[in-house]
């Protein structure tokens, strides 16, 4: 559980650690050698970060043992199932008890609550989603900063707006230090302790580039580094962990190899699947999903990117709706339906309830103002807030009319935060400074 709070280490064996917050352990695994029993240390996705005096944890714990307690009850009185004396079919009662009593679902099972079209019974599907999510992983929200550093790509994907066929998108590529600029705001100005770098497979930045940044990032500042930039290889993957990226974030898109060699033409699932097995054996914490709506697509191929996604133990689950980009061949393709991406989401907890993460996706967003409150009501309990450069974010035109792309950091902060104390969650990530906290400005000075 990747809390920005600071907890106590209480046990170490090797480069395993347990953490103590507010009297619950967690187990971590930490890099530093001189860590000892007694110190005060940040954590986030398993991974201890950095170490922090006495005197800094204690005023940060002030703030938050109070308000920790507060999100917590908030969040279990959200949660609670009600049937409200809504008649459900008992085949499905009798699925979503095997569901909540965490059994195996068939993928028939699955089929079905994707399938749900009566209000009663899809109200029913998230409040089991959620139920489950709360059981297993409590109330806490991971709150990450994507950095977009590049919108070129050499890629030729039928869905995405960036495919090197849209000559008419302006590109762009963050140079050095504006991009270490930009990680240091977040970090020191925001206090974001997790971080996506982000690209397309841009074929301008050598790995050797990659490399390079990802190293001075983890020189300069603690925190837990994803990247994003495509394919680049099990080498390359292994060249960046040992930079110090301890995150992937690599979506299959569809486990159909079929309709996968279609829409990414010249590409073959095996290898995308392939260099998602080979992170995850390095030790990377993987995210990792697909698209909701892809032409041809049928809700058995849904059943299969649910399956394939919990068969790469990833760290988090990350699936989106297709929002088909005038500049490309899906241009004339519906957009995918709120309710279907929903529903998967949902099914994807019950899938999986017990350690991954699952965010709610910006592709969501665009296509429904109120996408983070009924990803977080429905099995969800992560969020992304992108702080590339106002400058030149709009030209990472993945799709149409991308949500927070004209908001500032400050904005998507604020909003994010007011959700999640509304909602009962604890906000990670996000750490001192950023002058926004849930107890407000003046509180915020301290919270972590």
């Amino acid at each position: 559980m990747c809390y920005s709070i600071p907890g106590k280490v209480v046990r170490i064996e090797g480069r395993n650690v347990t953490v103590e917050y507010f009297g619950e352990p967690r187990r971590a695994i930490s890099e530093m050698r001189d860590l000892a029993v007694g110190d005060y240390v940040y954590a986030q996705g398993g991974f201890v970060i950095q170490r922090i005096p006495p005197s800094e944890a204690d005023s940060v714990l002030a703030f938050w043992k109070e308000t920790f307690f507060e999100l917590q009850e908030r969040d279990l009185q959200l949660s609670r199932l009600h049937l409200d004396g809504t008649s459900i079919d008992r085949s499905l009662l009798s699925l979503f008890d095997r569901a909540l009593e965490e059994r195996p679902v068939t993928d028939d099972d699955l089929e079905r609550l994707l399938s749900l079209e009566t209000p009663a019974e899809v109200d029913y599907l998230f409040r089991v989603a959620n139920f489950l999510r709360h059981k297993r992983q409590g109330n806490s929200c991971c709150v990450h900063g994507i950095i977009e550093f590049s919108s070129h790509c050499s890629g030729a994907c039928l869905y995405c707006g960036l495919t090197a066929g849209n000559t008419a998108l302006p590109r762009y590529r963050l140079d050095r230090d504006s991009l270490l600029n930009t990680v240091r705001e977040a970090v020191e100005t925001w206090g974001f302790k997790t971080l996506v770098l982000q690209s397309g497979e841009d074929a301008g930045r050598s790995l050797d580039e990659i490399v390079e940044i990802i190293g001075e990032i983890k020189a300069r500042w603690p925190l837990l580094l994803f990247i994003s930039v495509g394919e680049i290889g099990i080498d390359g993957l292994r060249r960046c962990y040992e930079a110090g990226a301890r995150g992937l974030l690599m979506r299959f898109e569809t486990s159909n190899p079929d309709l996968y060699a279609r829409v990414r033409p010249g590409r073959r699932l095996e290898d995308r699947l392939s260099q998602l097995r080979a992170a995850r054996e390095m030790g990377y914490l993987v995210i990792t999903g697909g698209l909701v709506g892809l032409p041809g697509q049928t809700a058995r191929d849904l059943v299969g990117d649910i399956r394939t996604a919990v068969s790469l133990q990833p760290d988090m689950f990350s699936f989106g709706p297709l929002v088909p980009h005038p500049a490309t061949p899906l241009a004339a393709t519906p957009a995918a339906g709120t309710l279907m991406t929903r529903k998967l989401m949902a099914a994807c907890r019950i899938a999986e309830p017990r350690d991954t993460r699952l965010v709610v996706t910006t592709a969501f967003e665009t296509l429904e103002p109120r996408a983070r409150e009924m990803g977080l009501t429905a099995g969800a309990n992560s969020l992304m807030l992108n702080l590339t450069p106002e400058t030149v974010r709009p030209a990472y035109d993945l799709y149409p009319g991308r949500a927070h792309v004209n908001e500032s950091v400050a904005s998507q902060i604020e909003d994010a935060l007011a959700l999640l104390n509304r909602l009962g969650r604890a906000p990670t990530d996000l750490g001192a400074g950023n002058g926004l906290g849930i107890g407000g400005a003046e509180a915020s000075e301290t919270a972590r």
